[in-house]
């Protein structure tokens, strides 16, 4: 049941995109830097940064992908925007189409969501007969068509390299940065990849402008966010919260009671216990790419942290030694954990293996793989190790 908000909101089709075609393009980029915008995938790069670079990038060929593989544990906020609204989602892909100067565009659909595949065409169809796609869009002499493309289930795929190379039909792997995407992406050609929310901001942003977007939120996170919420609560669902909101305002609303634990970010994020519930939900503070999982008092946290452990152990691709050997100590080191054979040297080799895995880990799966590990090491040991 989603709060109020503007992001799950219809809007009048195509009156941000006729206001766009009357906009300089750099204007456009201007305007979506001012408004300070980033991504709603987890990463948090600014929107319009990405726009300029892409859009700068020597290239007659250019590619706009929505990433739209949402496979964080936890998070389902993506799977209702495109249920609900995703000509919103098109006509974002579309405008930063036309600021960059792309004229093909691509949903990378998560495997599971394969029951939207069919909708998301009609509305795509919908939209070529209104003009709003395709040849000649509005009249205005700008050329531009999106596709829907399925993945097969693998997390890593979340990663924006991982994701273009599986598009190339290759295994979705990580690639070694730079070159970014927006230089070299999809086959080699400048490629835009942003997340289902952070396209659903930009006709809202194009047509109320960037001072509307900056005075909600707080500090450099502008604008609101989208927030899954389950596990041990009354009223699962999706939030949409202003940037600044903490923890514990947020609980109160999704009726969490009796909250030992709460899981930020799914699991890539961090593990805060009630003495934190008074913290942000920022990228100043805590941010999150929309997950947020409720743990009570009955839950042990061994359990939860060998649920995210095996998780990772069987979605890392094995490229990479630092991942692929390093999820292994991990899910051994819980199994020391719950027989009380954990040793103080053990925990030392977990945070010195940790922080190589954060520095020479390909990609943000294997950086971010210990990230829960540590932080309910850190802040439930004595309920850990007693």
């Amino acid at each position: 049941m989603p709060a109020a908000g503007f992001i799950l909101e219809k809007i009048k089709q195509g009156e941000a995109l006729k206001k766009a075609f009357e906009i300089n393009r750099a204007e456009i980029t201007d305007i979506i830097k001012d408004s300070g915008l980033k991504g709603r995938g987890g990463a948090g790069f600014p929107t319009g940064l990405k726009m300029y670079l892409c859009g700068a990038a020597a290239d007659t060929v250019k590619y706009v992908v929505c990433n739209a593989d949402e496979g964080e544990p936890g998070t389902f906020k993506d799977r209702v925007i495109l249920e609900t609204i995703p000509e919103k989602v098109f006509e974002g892909m579309t405008i930063t189409a036309y600021v960059i100067g792309s004229r093909e565009g691509i949903v990378y659909l998560r495997g599971e969501y394969a029951y939207l595949k069919s909708e998301l065409e009609n509305v795509l169809k919908e939209m070529r007969k209104n003009n709003m796609l395709g040849e000649n869009i509005l009249g205005k002499g700008f050329s531009f068509d999106i596709r829907i493309a399925l993945g097969a289930g693998a997390y890593v795929c979340g990663e924006e390299t991982a994701l273009i190379e599986s598009l190339e039909g290759k295994r979705g792997e990580a690639k070694n940065k730079p070159p970014f995407p927006v230089s070299s992406g999809l086959f080699g050609h400048p490629t835009l990849v942003s997340n289902v929310e952070t396209f659903c901001n930009i006709p809202h942003i194009v047509d109320k402008g960037s001072l509307w977007f900056k005075n909600m939120g707080s500090g450099k996170s502008t604008g609101t966010k989208l927030i899954s919420v389950s596990g041990d609560v009354k009223k699962p669902g999706v939030y949409e919260i202003t940037f600044g909101m903490k923890v514990k305002d947020l609980l109160k609303l999704a009726g969490a009671e009796e909250t030992k634990a709460v899981d930020i970010g799914g699991a890539s994020g961090i593990i805060i216990p009630e003495l934190q519930f008074e913290r942000e939900i920022s990228f100043e503070d805590i941010p999150t790419g929309g997950s947020i999982i409720v743990f009570d008092k009955t839950r042990k946290m061994a359990d939860i942290m060998e649920n995210f452990m095996e998780f990772f152990l069987d979605e890392s691709c094995g490229q990479c030694t630092p991942c692929r050997e390093g999820t292994k100590y991990f899910v051994d080191a819980v199994e020391k954990i719950k027989n009380r054979k954990i040793t103080e040297q053990d925990l030392k080799n977990l945070r010195d293996i940790s922080d190589c895995m954060k520095i020479t880990s390909k990609c943000g799966l294997g950086q971010a793989s210990t990230n829960a590990f540590i932080s309910i090491l850190d802040n439930f040991k004595d309920e850990l190790l007693s």
